[in-house]
C-alpha cells in the first residue's frame, strides 16, 4: 500500500520521528476575523429620526440613553454646520460695499471658532462679454454653492479698480482676517481653464480652513 506522506496519521508520525518522512509543513495561521464595528460607527449610519425610533425600540435603559445622547449630539452638529454654511451663492457688490462686504467680513470668526480663523472671502472681478470671464463666473457660482462657509462676492473689474484693463480679468482676490492672502489675475487668458483650477489654487488659502 502506498504511503501518502501528507497524511497526518500515527504511522506517518512514527516515520517522521525516525527521519523516514520529512516533517509536515506548518499549517498557516487562520486570518484574524475583521474587527467588529464600534457602536458609534453603527449609529453614525442612522438619521436623527431613525435614531429616535431605534431608542424607542431598545429595551435596555442604558443603551437607550446612549442612543438619545448620540442623537442630540448629531442634531447639534447639524445645526452648527447649517449656521456655518451661511453663504452658498455669489453676492454682487458695488465699490462702496468693498470694505464692509469683504475686508471687514473676512475678519468675522465663525461660531465656536476657537482658533479665530476669520472668514474666507473670495472677491471675483469680472467683465461681461469677455468669454474667459463669463466661463469663470459659471465656475465661481459652482464653487460658491459647493463651499457655503466661504463668502464669494462679485464686482465689475473697472468699477472696483478704476481703469483696470480687460486683460486683467477675471481676477480673484482672496481675503482672510482682514488681509489679502492670495491674488490671481487674467485667469484663462492663456488657455481655457476647468473648474478644478480655481478650486485647487484657492484650496490651501480658503477651503482647507472649512474643516479645521
Amino acid at each position: 500500500m502506498a504511503i501518502n506522506p501528507n497524511e497526518d496519521t500515527e504511522f506517518n508520525e512514527a516515520l517522521r520521528k525516525h527521519g523516514i518522512l520529512p516533517p509536515l509543513e506548518p499549517t498557516p495561521p487562520s486570518p484574524s476575523p475583521p474587527p467588529s464595528p464600534k457602536f458609534d460607527d453603527i449609529l453614525d449610519e442612522y438619521t436623527p429620526d431613525e435614531l429616535h425610533e431605534l431608542g424607542e425600540d431598545i429595551q435596555d435603559d442604558e443603551a437607550e440613553r446612549y442612543v438619545e445622547q448620540f442623537r442630540r449630539q448629531r442634531l447639534a452638529e447639524m445645526k452648527l454646520e447649517e449656521r456655518r454654511g451661511r453663504f452658498g451663492r455669489v453676492i454682487p457688490i458695488g465699490r462702496e460695499d468693498y470694505t464692509r462686504e469683504i475686508t471687514d467680513a473676512s475678519d468675522v470668526n465663525e461660531e465656536e471658532d476657537e482658533k479665530k480663523l476669520g472668514t474666507g472671502v473670495v472677491c471675483f472681478l469680472y467683465k461681461d462679454g469677455i468669454p474667459r470671464s463669463d466661463r469663470a463666473y459659471e465656475h465661481v457660482r459652482t464653487l460658491a454653492a459647493k463651499h457655503p462657509r466661504t463668502k464669494f462676492v462679485s464686482i465689475v473689474g473697472d468699477k472696483c479698480i478704476p481703469d483696470l484693463p480687460d486683460s486683467r480679468v477675471p481676477m480673484f482676490i482672496v481675503y482672510r482676517r482682514g488681509e489679502i492672502i492670495n491674488q490671481i489675475t487674467s485667469r484663462g487668458a492663456d488657455k481655457e481653464r476647468k473648474l478644478e483650477g480655481p478650486e485647487v489654487m484657492l484650496a490651501f488659502d480658503i477651503f482647507s480652513h472649512e474643516y479645521t
